[in-house]
């Protein structure tokens, strides 16, 4: 896994004489993995600032005692009459995610006004009251949608309360509250945080009330659009002053304006389930290397393994690709139950080097002659389920040239370690070859241009998906015979978007497979590609909105082309048919019987 669940990456604690600091920086080791002290030194107008040097010598004295591996301090302690200016200065150099400070029943803290830490930051606030260390087991964040919920909950998360409860309060006889939308829709897709929604015409009383239940509450410095002169709201104050919980009042670095609390408001939101994806559901290849282990937990579920290779003209490196595998995942450690290969009817000795090596081999234009024959990848994929029998089926390119036994361990390991998962797809980084020359990351350009981009405009829940369009991906049989594919280009981002809208985005998971050298394609297939790509979108946002998007007509693509020194056009068709779940053919059914 890349990373832990919502963890602030880097926060910053200010230390003055008089403010000891000990609850905000307990706060932060627990929601950071860096902390960094900055000693503070307020200086009045008119005093002289060589005055403050004893102090500043016990403030390092003090910093020096609080750091560790994980706590430093910067060097230089900040002795100023305008302390926050100074203080910005470090945060634009640092540049941490969160600076947590101490409320300390005054309007200034560390000698900096509330009034000028809240009007202008730098950098996102937490403004915590409380005794170290704090206590967070029952935590309530109160959100009425837009930023100020959204980084509560983004802390909320990241400090894993054994209970987190969302509070939306609504007043009596109130419309529709518009900005809590975005934020429901995710609220809905958190398993580990429940949702309660209180009706009052006291939103002040109801929330003091129920905030005196836990142990730790978080709420936005503002809660409206009416923002008063003070630099928290009333109930935020309220809260402060009088609650018997611990309070964390947060403040957003972005700029206060009115689409906080249109019909947009809470959209943002969605960063926070993606994120929680990406750090739950990212793994890399090597956290399953250890084979014996892979087969333990095969054997323990009594699971069957299938590896389909997807070929067309690939006799340059299709040997190397099937003696790797099956000498390390069948020969050597059994992982694996069948190989087979799927060819698309190649002019090239490629089926002859898969037979004389011991596989299976299927021309998929010959599997179930009667609904047709087509061309293309999804196709073979498509009816490589009918001729395989494991329970989870892996699907591998045949033209990798560093080929190595993780990228196939690799996107089957997260499937035995968590039944829950019903699709992995793998990434890596893809060289391309540039007059002569490779660049590291230059692939994966449709992925880039095309793919990512109508992922995020369309289903953003599938943002952190890396490399949507990789040709590395497993899944489990149960899952892959309901879903539609997409016979050419499109069966890739088809599949993925058909297993989320099944199985929600916690079914799917991801793996680093390290690189990946192939052979790139030219601009022109490229085109095409995206083409099929962008139809595949169009038509799973059809089933979405029920109702027609794109006509037949539009499954035509104008090649440019140039002769004589002249451009013309040339009409090539790229239509991405779509194939049923397998489980609704009656041969496949009759197979699985046998």
């Amino acid at each position: 896994m890349t990373s832990p669940l919502h963890r602030i990456k880097t926060a910053m604690v200010p230390i003055g004489i008089n403010n000891t600091g000990d609850t905000a920086l307990a706060f932060a080791k627990i929601i950071a993995d860096e902390v960094i002290l900055v000693g503070i030194d307020p200086i009045l107008a008119g005093e002289s600032i060589s005055a403050g040097a004893q102090i500043a010598r016990q403030i390092r004295k003090r910093l020096l005692g609080m750091s560790n591996s994980t706590t430093h301090y910067k060097s230089t302690v900040i002795v100023s009459e305008t302390p926050w200016q100074d203080l910005q200065k470090v945060i634009a150099a640092e540049k941490p995610d969160l600076l947590i400070t101490e409320w300390t029943g005054q309007q200034t803290t560390c000698g900096i006004p509330l009034s000028e830490l809240f009007s202008s930051p730098s950098c996102d606030i937490a403004l915590v009251r409380g005794t170290a260390p704090i206590k967070f087991d029952r935590t309530l964040i109160a959100a009425r949608g837009g930023p100020y919920a959204t980084l509560a909950l983004r802390v909320g998360l990241g400090l894993k309360p054994e209970t987190l409860d969302v509070l939306h309060l609504s007043l009596t006889g109130a419309a529709n509250d518009t900005p809590f939308k975005g934020m429901q829709y995710i609220l809905k897709q958190l398993p580990e945080v429940n949702l309660r929604t209180i009706v009052t015409d006291d939103l002040v009383r109801t929330l003091f009330e129920e905030a005196n239940q836990y142990d730790l509450v978080i709420l936005g410095a503002a809660a409206g659009k009416n923002v008063s002169a003070s630099p928290v709201s009333f109930v935020a104050d309220k809260l402060l002053r009088e609650s018997s919980a611990n309070v964390i009042v947060m403040k957003t670095r972005l700029p206060f304006t009115e689409a906080m609390f249109d019909e947009t408001a809470g959209s943002q939101a969605i960063s926070i389930l993606v994120d929680k994806w990406f750090a739950e559901n990212t793994y890399h290849a090597d956290e399953f290397s250890d084979l014996r282990q892979l087969m333990e937990l095969k054997e323990e579920q009594g699971a069957t393994i299938s590896l389909a290779l997807p070929a067309l003209n690939e006799e340059k490196t299709v040997g190397k690709v099937i003696t790797t595998i099956k000498e390390a995942l069948m020969e050597n450690v059994p992982l694996l139950d069948e190989i087979v290969l799927l060819d698309s009817d190649s002019t090239d000795h490629t089926r002859q080097i898969a037979e004389d090596l011991g596989i299976p081999v299927y021309i998929h234009q010959q599997i179930l002659p009667e609904l047709g024959a087509r061309v293309g990848k999804g196709e073979a994929l498509w009816k490589s389920l009918l001729v395989t029998q494991g329970d989870i089926v892996a699907w591998i390119d045949t033209d990798i040239v560093n080929i190595h036994p993780r990228f196939v361990y690799g996107i089957i390991g997260p499937l035995l370690r968590d039944r829950s998962l019903q699709f992995v797809k793998g990434f890596y980084r893809r060289p391309l070859r540039v007059s002569g020359e490779m660049q590291a990351g230059g692939g994966g350009r449709v992925t880039e241009l095309t793919a990512r981009p109508l992922l995020n405009l369309f289903y953003p829940e599938l943002s952190g998906v890396i490399q949507p369009l990789s040709g590395e991906y497993a899944g489990r049989r149960e899952s892959l015979e309901k879903a539609v594919f997409f016979s050419g280009y499109g069966v890739e981002t088809g599949l993925l978007i058909d297993i989320f809208e099944r199985y929600g985005l916690q079914a799917l998971a991801q793996v680093d497979l390290l690189e990946r050298v192939h052979h790139n394609q030219g601009l022109e297939a490229l085109s095409k590609m995206s083409f099929a790509i962008i139809q595949t979108v169009l038509r799973k946002l059809e089933g979405r909105y029920e109702r027609a998007i794109i006509e037949d007509v539009n499954k035509t693509m104008k090649m440019i082309r140039r002769s004589n020194g002249e451009y013309y056009l040339e009409v090539e068709e790229v239509a991405e048919l779509e194939r049923p779940p397998m489980i609704t053919l009656p041969a496949y059914l009759e197979s699985r019987k046998r």
